[in-house]
């Protein structure tokens, strides 16, 4: 029998904190034996930062199924790196980063409902119910996806967060083997959100000098604000100040996406999300001053595979994968993501060899590029 998975919606009272004719969803998961039954108030928690939200839930659990077994539940943060339907010879394509289990039935005493809304479902499972949580810590990744190519199938890889009920002898003994029936699980997201105060934009500048030639060609580049959300346009301040006998032809602005992956070593995959060039000239011994605009959306990227992309529970819309917030007290494992905007002059020299004498000037800006934090949390 199939795990059955279903959205409810109650009304909570005055009596649990809560101001009258407040609807909610709970989220339910039941074991295909019927036996458990995993209750979560909501599937997104937030990281922020310096703390993340408590992952708490209640576990319907009928005894009379158990044949004298336990219950246990998990939280699991992994790194997919392949789809279960790949899992072959007892191998997963997958690596659990982190991963803390509790004892649920027979209750130790560890457990106890310490949340208006874990005592709200402990009221409404009845006397079967048994409150679990979880504090995950704050050098876990966030939820993210890699983006699948057009022409593949099957789950995408990934950083995902895991509750799962289990009926066992033992909460993590190998050689047990425990069946997909006496199992229920729901997946959550760890997300961050952008900080309320943004600081003034990163600035950059280069002077670089050319062959045959004296005097350089400065550019400077700057961002308006540190933080930019998801759709709205970048805004980049670009100077030049070219002191020689050569010609800026063409300026071009684009947005890097950079995906650590941190596993068994640290690899970096960069991929353009945004590129546009301006036809713009800035001839010799001449200055230049101007503003220039682009937007990076997944919209325009529906096609790269292996682009990160925020984590999402179903085939909801989803955005550009958030840049990770972090300490910096202890090296993260899994996916970190960062953003850098560059901005690129090319520098063709005059007379008749100056198609032939081009070259480049760059500089890059450090970009976070975030979500802002909901009214409602």
């Amino acid at each position: 029998m199939a795990q059955h998975e279903q959205a409810l919606c109650y009304q909570m009272s005055d009596s649990l904190s809560f101001p009258s004719f407040t609807l909610f969803r709970v989220f339910k998961k039941t074991s295909g034996n019927g036996h458990i039954a995993l209750y979560l108030a909501k599937r997104d928690f937030v990281d922020n930062v310096d703390s993340v939200e408590v992952v708490d839930g209640v576990i319907k659990v009928d005894p009379s199924g158990l044949n004298d077994r336990k219950v246990f539940v998990y939280l699991a943060c992994a790194f997919r790196y392949g789809s279960d339907d790949l899992d072959v010879m007892g191998l997963s394509f997958r690596r659990d980063i982190w991963i803390q289990r509790v004892q649920v039935y027979p209750p130790t005493g560890a457990n106890t409902a310490s949340s208006p809304m874990q005592e709200f479902l402990m009221k409404k499972v009845g006397e079967q119910g048994y409150p679990f949580s979880f504090q995950m810590p704050t050098d876990l990744p966030c939820s993210v996806s890699l983006q699948p190519g057009p022409g593949d199938a099957g789950k995408a890889c990934g950083v995902d967060f895991e509750v799962k009920g289990y009926i066992a002898n033992a909460a993590n003994n190998a050689d047990e083997v425990i069946e997909k029936k006496d199992t229920c699980r729901l997946m959550i997201r760890k997300i961050q959100f952008a900080p309320v105060n943004n600081k003034a934009g990163p600035k950059a500048d280069i002077a670089k000098q050319f062959m045959m030639t004296d005097k350089p060609v400065h550019l400077e580049a700057s961002l308006e604000k540190e933080i930019y959300y998801h759709g709205d346009p970048i805004t980049v301040n670009v100077k030049i100040n070219n002191e020689t006998a050569k010609v800026v032809k063409k300026i071009k602005v684009s947005v890097e996406q950079l995906t650590n992956v941190v596993l068994y070593s640290s690899d970096t995959y960069v991929k353009t999300v945004c590129c546009e060039e301006f036809g713009e000239t800035v001839n010799a011994n001449s200055t230049f001053n101007k503003s220039f605009q682009i937007t990076p959306l997944l919209a325009n990227n529906k096609e790269k595979r292996g682009l990160s992309v925020d984590g999402r529970l179903k085939d909801e819309d989803t955005h550009l994968a958030s840049t990770t917030l972090s300490q910096g007290e202890k090296e993260m494992q899994g996916i970190i993501i960062s953003y850098k905007v560059k901005v690129n002059l090319m520098v063709s020299g005059g007379g008749l060899l100056g198609g032939l004498t081009s070259s480049d000037v760059t500089v890059e800006l450090p970009l976070t590029l975030m979500s802002p934090k909901p009214a409602e949390l």
